[in-house]
């Protein structure tokens, strides 16, 4: 499987994965560039071959267990055990990542868990982008600078996703901030102190549900997108 072949630094650095997410996820992480009618979304779930039920992930009855007319909602159940990277380049073949973007998902976390649903590595193997999940979301950012500094990362002390609920979230990247949608209700956005023309290596590797060197695993539900 292409997911697999990895020069022999990055099977070096997989073997220190340590999973970090328990989660049933409908990811539609759908990373989709802002303000770009002609450009497709990205659909990571699928880019990441989820359906082929790599080990620690297991098909669920997603958000919906019920739809007039339709079958219910396809989730997945991520366990600690799994460790799922693939290469940028296969999620963004063009080689860019655009600027501006945004990461949509439905979410089912461990209740009182916090740890990263996606990150994004170049091929020093530092985190560039990462999605952290839980009692307190957090946006990794850094760009081709290194801006912004770790002490500039937006939060969002005022959610919490991990309260053993489903939620629909969004978290969009336009120029200078971040904003994060919960549920379609709750908006907050944050300053993303980053520079002029920012941008994400794509020589790399996308991790999902930990992060290198991490301990703490994503555990929960990540639902599929429909029509997937």
């Amino acid at each position: 499987m292409e997911m697999q072949i990895w020069s022999t630094r990055w099977k070096t650095k997989s073997r220190l994965l340590y999973p970090t997410l328990t989660t049933i996820v409908t990811l539609t992480v759908l990373l989709q560039v802002v303000n770009v009618q002609a450009a497709d979304p990205v659909d990571v779930l699928k880019a990441l071959d989820f359906h082929s039920s790599p080990d620690g992930v297991r098909k669920v009855t997603g958000y919906c267990s019920h739809r007039r007319g339709s079958k219910p909602d396809i989730a997945f159940r991520v366990g600690k055990q799994a460790q799922i990277s693939a290469p940028s380049k296969q999620l963004f073949p063009g080689g860019v990542f655009p600027e501006d973007f945004s990461v949509m998902f439905t979410i089912k976390p461990k209740a009182g868990s916090q740890s990263f649903l996606l990150s994004v590595y170049n091929e020093q193997g530092v985190q560039q982008l990462g999605v952290e999940v839980g009692r307190s979301p957090v946006f990794l950012y850094e760009d081709q600078h290194g801006k912004p500094s770790p002490e500039d990362y937006p939060l969002f002390r005022s959610i919490n996703l991990a309260d053993g609920k489903w939620h629909r979230v969004a978290i969009s990247v336009e120029k200078k901030s971040v904003t994060i949608i919960v549920d379609c209700k709750k908006k907050l956005s944050r300053p993303l102190k980053r520079s002029d023309g920012a941008a994400i290596n794509t020589d790399g590797i996308v991790v999902f549900g930990t992060r290198i060197l991490d301990e703490e695993v994503f555990e929960a539900c990540t639902r599929e997108k429909k029509g997937a």
